[in-house]
């Protein structure tokens, strides 16, 4: 196995071209729990450009009826990256200040689970400079200092890690 780059860029340019829209490649979670870990993970996959598709701790999207939970959930897609030893991205939970474009933020509302993804799509000193991506909740650009909430993690993508 070899470990690649994480493109950054890519991200980026994801998250603005579909963070008020809906790719049609992709089931449109909105009306049944959000759709916020479903476009984070969009958002990673193109950054990553490969998926894992092991059944039992995998993350993929191929269809509505054929997903690993990690694609649309919040936490499942958090353990799964930082947990990750096979194919695809992998990270890990960091501060704050350990962040940067790319990564992905999680928020817990009620301080006991987390149940909101997000992309940090510009990287600054404090959370009133820092700008994520989200869906459920549309924005591309808005300030991490927007919402409240009553924790919040931070999971920094080290890498893509590819068959050779």
């Amino acid at each position: 196995m070899r470990i690649g780059i994480y493109n950054r860029n890519k991200v980026y340019d994801y998250a603005k071209k579909w963070a008020f829209s809906r790719n049609p490649a992709y089931y449109n979670f909105d009306l049944i729990g959000g759709d916020c870990t479903n476009f984070a993970s969009q958002c990673i996959f193109a950054g990553s450009n490969i998926m894992n598709y092991s059944l039992n701790n995998g993350w993929y999207y191929s269809n509505a009826n054929s997903k690993s939970p990690s694609w649309p959930g919040v936490e499942f897609l958090y353990n799964f990256l930082v947990t990750n030893t096979s194919v695809g991205p992998f990270g890990m939970l960091v501060d704050f200040s350990e962040t940067i474009l790319g990564d992905l933020v999680q928020l817990s509302f009620d301080g006991y689970t987390f149940s909101h993804s997000l992309i940090i799509v510009k990287k600054g000193n404090d959370f009133f400079s820092t700008s994520i991506a989200s869906h459920t909740s549309d924005s591309f650009n808005k300030s991490l200092s927007e919402y409240i909430f009553k924790d919040i993690r931070f999971v920094h993508v080290k890498g893509v890690r590819f068959w050779k």
